[in-house]
């Protein structure tokens, strides 16, 4: 019979494994692991700068891209500890207290990434659908007040699945199957009946995971009903190349999610290396693309950049 771990005692460690089959080039792996957390916190940080001292980006749509780079920005840190210090100096131990504190964050800012691309939607639709509106309906008393609904739902959201996880027992092994604390890979160690954590994922499934993507699919329906309707074939590119940032940005975090949703469903005998392939796309795509689309496809955010940069050269100088 396994051995049970009180969750009061101490010390109690988890254990987080790398890539598997690939321990000796850890080192080596590291170095693309680097390159992408470098470019994830440049780019958003930039992505930041440049609407915090551009006057002219001070506008929903902007204000919006914001929440997303500081959520990509949160992303990113949560992961980026444990990943490099077992990658660079092969440290898998992370503490019980600390395993769920990266589980909070961890999920909470995977779950904001989908509340703030809904926002957008919204913000989209308004913009096309309802432009005579636009500035009385996103005012900046508005946008606070989505920004911190977003922030409630997440937390709300989060909360209950850490405390009903937190107050089951774990076994004797203590080996997680990736590089961080995710809740579907925690819940596998637990010696106890775990069907209401079953049943609370399931409706968080419903209530973000599908519910959000859905509510972008309706909003994309009016907004492509919408432009259809106008007459000009110039009108109607101006208004999809608007939306194309977004509509990027939405593939980028949905695609890898039901792969991994997908994995873990039809492919539960798959070798490990898979798993931890689609865990790290999944984790790591949205906040390192979300950057270079919007720096790529959005000319004000481009025009910024290039201000904000011949600015610091002119400092230097």
């Amino acid at each position: 019979m396994p051995e049970v771990t009180n969750t009061t005692q101490a010390p109690f460690y988890f254990i987080l494994t790398g890539i598997p089959g690939f321990e000796a080039f850890h080192i080596w792996i590291s170095i693309p692991f680097c390159c992408l957390y470098t470019i994830s916190i440049v780019g958003n940080t930039t992505i930041l700068a440049v609407i915090r001292t551009e006057p002219s980006l001070h506008q929903p749509m902007y204000l919006f891209l914001s929440m997303l780079a500081l959520t990509d920005l949160g992303l990113t840190l949560t992961t980026l500890p444990t990943v490099m210090q077992l990658l660079w100096f092969n440290i898998p131990k992370i503490s019980f207290e600390a395993c769920f504190a990266q589980f909070f964050f961890l999920h909470g800012f995977s779950f904001m990434e989908s509340s703030v691309l809904l926002a957008m939607s919204f913000d989209r639709y308004v913009a096309i659908c309802r432009p005579l509106h636009y500035a009385t309906t996103l005012t900046s008393e508005v946008i606070g007040r989505i920004g911190l609904a977003i922030i409630g739902r997440c937390i709300l959201a989060v909360l209950p699945s850490l405390f009903l996880l937190k107050r089951l027992p774990f076994c004797h092994s203590h080996l997680l199957s990736h590089s961080y604390c995710l809740h579907q890979d925690m819940i596998l160690l637990v010696c106890a009946d775990i069907r209401v954590n079953s049943w609370y994922g399931f409706a968080l499934v419903l209530l973000i995971i599908v519910m959000d993507p859905l509510l972008i699919i309706l909003s994309y329906t009016f907004i492509l009903k919408n432009i259809l309707s106008t007459a000009s074939w110039t009108e109607r590119l101006r208004a999809l190349n608007n939306c194309l940032s977004h509509i990027l940005a939405v593939l980028v975090l949905y695609v890898p999610m039901i792969g991994v949703s997908m994995t873990h469903r039809f492919a539960k005998h798959a070798s490990p290396l898979v798993h931890v392939i689609m865990a790290n796309i999944y984790l790591l795509a949205p906040p390192v693309m979300n950057p270079i689309i919007y720096s790529v496809k959005t000319k004000q955010i481009r025009q910024g950049i290039i201000h904000l940069i011949s600015q610091r050269n002119m400092c230097l100088k």
